[in-house]
């Protein structure tokens, strides 16, 4: 059995929620940066709730949602601090993959964490996707985090600058940790049915607890913030560059194979939704528009 770990619960959770306060504004910034006829897109904040099944408070947490910007055609960037008891399904689930015994005899649960998604007006500018979280149970509890870059027109120096920033921050915790967290997502971030990654990956790891909270802790936080020197410079190369409808077929087209991989194979998405949360802040990672052939 863990111990109840509230400090560590609250810093964590708090962690998170600076962190979206700082990417938002540096959104923000971005639309006001970008000339054009259309007002800059600014985040709506919507605050989520859940409910468990006996009417009692589960947790909850804001929705913050761009659509229609200047640059951002949709981004969403929540939070969310969720508890209560697992279901059947996910108390299964979660047994298989951590082997931990008694989630049947104490299946208490207690998760925090940011998810970010970005889908771009201009198709020369690199989709991505962010997430840290932190989870608890009494048996346990463990970090999982990274974030990808899902351009659908691909430029060397890009992936080679994203790659650069995430490897920055594995760095200072192990001289191997890069290679592991990017072949993580590689492995993570492949979809077996269309036989190709769904973007040109980044790093991810899940399940991770060293013994050490506050190393654990401090390897999250270098991930959250390499995010916006990995990916802002990457949208002020790419944002005003001319494009055509020829580019923004394969835009649509490559914006399916996000939609597929969320639906089908996503780990935060599943969990989510079998958790109930709010399913709308759950699927905010999907596109506005998307096309199939």
């Amino acid at each position: 059995m863990t111990e109840d770990m509230q400090d560590q619960k609250t810093r964590a959770a708090d962690w998170f929620r600076k962190l979206r306060d700082d990417i938002v504004q540096a959104f923000h910034d971005i639309e006001a940066r970008h000339v054009g006829e259309e007002e800059a897109g600014r985040f709506v904040v919507s605050n989520t709730t859940r409910t468990a099944p006996d009417g009692s408070d589960a947790g909850g947490g804001a929705m913050s949602v761009m659509r229609g910007g200047r640059v951002f055609e949709k981004v969403g960037v929540n939070i969310s601090t969720v508890y209560g008891t697992l279901g059947e399904r996910a108390q299964a689930a979660m047994a298989a993959r951590k082997g931990l015994p008694g989630m049947a005899d104490d299946p208490r649960f207690w998760a925090s964490g940011i998810s970010l998604v970005a889908h771009m007006q201009n198709p020369h500018v690199p989709a991505v996707h962010m997430n840290t979280r932190m989870f608890w149970t009494p048996h346990a509890w463990w970090f999982g985090g990274g974030a990808d870059l899902n351009p659908c027109i691909e430029y060397d120096e890009d992936t080679a600058h994203f790659h650069a920033e995430m490897k920055g921050a594995c760095d200072p915790h192990s001289a191997t940790l890069y290679d592991e967290l990017k072949a993580w997502a590689d492995e993570y971030f492949y979809i077996p049915h269309r036989k190709r990654a769904r973007g040109v990956g980044g790093i991810f790891y899940d399940d991770r607890n060293s013994g050490k909270w506050e190393a654990d802790f401090a390897l999250t936080q270098d991930v959250g913030r390499a995010f916006l020197p990995a990916y802002v410079p990457l949208v002020d190369k790419r944002r005003e560059m001319e494009w055509d409808m020829d580019d923004k077929d394969v835009q649509l087209r490559h914006r399916g194979l996000y939609a597929e991989y969320n639906l089908v194979y996503d780990r935060g998405t599943k969990f989510g939704l079998e958790t109930g949360h709010d399913p709308d802040a759950v699927l905010m990672s999907l596109p506005p528009m998307a096309k199939w052939v």
